[in-house]
């Protein structure tokens, strides 16, 4: 019990720090981006765990949100969680 009660503590361990790496680098190509909205797609990446590709906001249409996510992963700062063509999910 108390083993894996440790392989756990340092999967947690493990995956905070990738966590940490991926909003570090999130926040880096932040600056790169020119869509009105991107401040508020960053916020959501950073608090939420996933957001839909097809977000939108007051400043953001749901077709700039698609192009904005996709720049986003060329940039390799999000990474798309779903799987699906249609639908999709991005997160960090």
């Amino acid at each position: 019990m108390c083993l894996r009660l440790v392989q756990a503590a340092a999967e947690a361990c493990r995956l905070a720090a990738e966590l940490s790496r991926r909003a570090e680098k999130l926040l880096a190509v932040a600056p790169k981006l020119r869509a009105k909205g991107a401040g508020d797609v960053i916020f959501l990446l950073l608090n939420e765990d996933a957001v839909a590709g097809s977000l939108v906001t007051k400043n953001l249409s749901r077709f700039a949100a698609r192009r904005l996510f996709e720049r986003l992963q060329q940039l390799e700062a999000v990474r798309e969680l779903s799987g699906r063509p249609t639908f999709r999910l991005f997160g960090l």
